[in-house]
Parts: structure tokens; C-alpha cells; sequence
């Protein structure tokens, strides 16, 4: 439904301190209702890019755009488009929920008739109107952090940025936090989080972006940046049988190339490999399983894990230093 409008657009993105660049020709496209995953180590880049797309460094060379607005040119147009939730919850003593997000929508610039009518919509879409009249202080962290996301979203920003937004939730505030986000991709609104939860981010994210060092190290769905690390394809096959086992991993021997990864497991009916062949030809496979006499369950890709990727664009990159 939104997949061909693009709402965030960064090209060739530098931002140089002297002889140190903080950040490095990053260039990438965001589409409305996507979550983008935003991963680094501090010093990565990632604050340089979010501070260039709020309006709040120019960069050195390069484009920022949102919804059509330049980012150094646009700045004040940019403050209405982008919704930014930092890590951290700042409030006031003695203040209700309701208060606080009435204060913020007035800084906002949004009148007092509009101002009540945002200010139930986003209690209502962020599932918080229901402690609209207890002290911001006396809400539990995953409270304080939906108040917060409430806050962000009183100016109906097109673009969301979150800052460690599951960092220090219980799982079921977590599991919360996550559905929210979704549901407000879903709304329309496009996403960028970082997390240094990588778990998190593959449940939610439509494509994830690796930076170390102020470069962009890659970019796409969590399949897209495995096959990055490794250009082989990791395929799992589940048996009906624990005795046919032995005989599929021989017939898949002999289907993919030589020296090509492969594990037998009996105890789980299941063979795992690894090629580099191209999906035709493992589908070929999967086909030679079945004519043979084979009982297969299950045939699966098995996704590179987010950490793992991460850690090898990290690694690398050590190692290159």
C-alpha cells in the first residue's frame, strides 16, 4: 500500500570534524510504512545521521531528504515531519500524563481544539488513555516509554525515529512496544530504530542497515545482509524418517558442489547444507529428494542471524584496520 512512495532519501551523506569523518557517503532510501533497523557500535555514525535528518547538523557533502523537504534547507518543515523518541525519558515532577502530553503539544505549536483531539488520538493508538490521569513519575518504565512514543507522535510526524525504544522492558512490554510499532508502520508512518537488541529489530524490521566506522556496511532484509556475509545459502531439510537421513545427505552430496558444506543429523530427521547455487538449482534438489522416495517435512532457508552478521561486518572491518 505504501511500498512506492519514498519518504527518506540520503545520498552520498558525509559529515567530516577536521580530518575525522564521522560519517562516510551513506546513501539509502526508506519507503512509508517501513521499519528500518539501524545497528552500529557507538561511533558508528548512526547520531550523525539522525542529527542531520532532524535538522540539527549540516553535513558535509551529501543530501538528506524527508517527504520532499531538505533537511538543512527545510529545517523547520523537517521538525513537523520527523518524530524523534530518545532513550532516555525526560518528564516533570508533578505532572498527569494528560498534562504532559498537553505542555508538549502546545510547544508543538497545536491549538487547543486540535491539541485535545491529537492528544486522545495518540493516548488511543499508543493504548495509554487509560492512565491519562496518573504522574508521569509514578509509571513504570514501559508506561513512561508508550507516554513517550505518545508524545512523539502528537504532531503526526511521517517519519519515526526510536532510540533504544525496548531497552530495559520486561519481555511483556517489549512484546507491546514491538506490536505498536508495527501497527504504526502499518498506519503509514516510516521507521528507523536502534537497538542494540539485534533479536528485537529482525522481528520488526523490513530491512536493517549495518554501520561501523561512519560507513554503511549493509544494507537490505535480514536475508539480503546474510547472503552479504556469506554468498551461500544455508538450507535446512527435515525427514519423516531418521533412517533416511544418511541416504539424503549422500543424495544432496551429489546434487551440490564439491567440498560444499553438510550435516547430518539423526537424532532430528534433519540435513543441513550450505551452496552457493541459485534458488532453480536447490529447488532441483528439494526435487531429486522427493523422486527418489524421500519423505520430506520441511525445506527451508535458515536466515543468517542478525548478531552473526553484525559481528562479521564488525570484525572485518577490525581486522582491516
Amino acid at each position: 500500500m505504501f511500498a512506492s512512495k519514498p519518504v527518506v532519501v540520503l545520498e552520498h551523506l558525509t559529515k567530516k570534524y577536521g580530518a575525522f569523518t564521522a560519517l562516510d557517503d551513506l546513501t539509502l532510501t526508506l519507503n512509508a510504512g517501513q521499519i528500518l533497523g539501524l545497528i552500529g557500535p557507538n561511533g558508528a555514525g548512526k547520531t550523525t545521521t539522525i542529527k542531520i535528518m532532524v535538522g540539527l547538523s549540516r553535513p558535509t557533502s551529501g543530501t538528506a531528504r524527508i517527504a520532499d523537504a531538505d533537511c538543512v534547507r527545510d529545517a523547520k518543515k523537517i521538525k513537523r515531519l520527523v518524530g524523534y523518541m530518545p532513550d532516555t525519558f525526560g518528564s516533570y515532577d508533578n505532572m498527569r500524563v494528560r498534562e504532559y502530553l498537553d505542555f508538549f503539544g502546545a510547544t508543538f505549536g497545536i491549538g487547543f481544539r486540535e491539541r485535545g483531539k491529537r492528544i486522545e488520538q495518540v493516548m488511543e493508538t499508543t493504548g495509554t488513555t487509560y492512565m491519562k490521569d496518573r504522574f508521569v513519575e509514578s509509571l513504570s518504565h514501559g508506561m513512561q516509554q508508550r507516554v513517550g512514543l505518545a508524545r512523539t507522535l502528537l504532531h503526526d510526524p511521517a517519519v519515526l525515529i526510536l532510540d533504544e525504544p525496548v531497552n530495559g522492558l520486561d519481555p511483556q512490554a517489549r512484546i507491546e512496544m514491538r506490536e505498536l510499532m508495527i501497527q504504526l508502520a502499518r498506519m503509514g508512518k516510516t521507521l528507523i530504530v536502534t537497538s542494540h537488541i539485534l533479536a528485537e529489530l529482525s522481528r520488526i524490521c523490513d530491512c536493517c542497515a549495518i554501520m561501523t566506522h561512519g560507513r554503511l556496511r549493509a544494507f537490505g532484509t535480514v536475508a539480503e545482509i546474510g547472503r552479504q556475509v556469506s554468498q551461500q545459502r544455508a538450507i535446512e531439510t527435515h525427514l519423516e524418517s531418521a533412517e533416511q537421513v544418511t541416504t539424503a545427505a549422500q543424495l544432496i552430496r551429489d546434487s551440490i558442489e564439491a567440498g560444499a558444506e553438510i550435516t547430518e543429523a539423526a537424532a532430528e530427521a534433519t540435513v543441513r547444507f550450505r551452496t552457493a547455487k541459485p534458488e532453480a538449482e536447490i529447488g532441483q534438489v528439494l526435487a531429486k529428494l522427493i523422486n527418489a522416495g524421500i519423505r520430506v517435512t520441511q525445506f527451508r532457508e535458515v536466515q543468517t542471524d542478525l548478531e552473526d552478521a553484525f559481528m562479521s561486518f564488525a570484525t572485518e572491518k577490525q581486522a582491516s584496520a
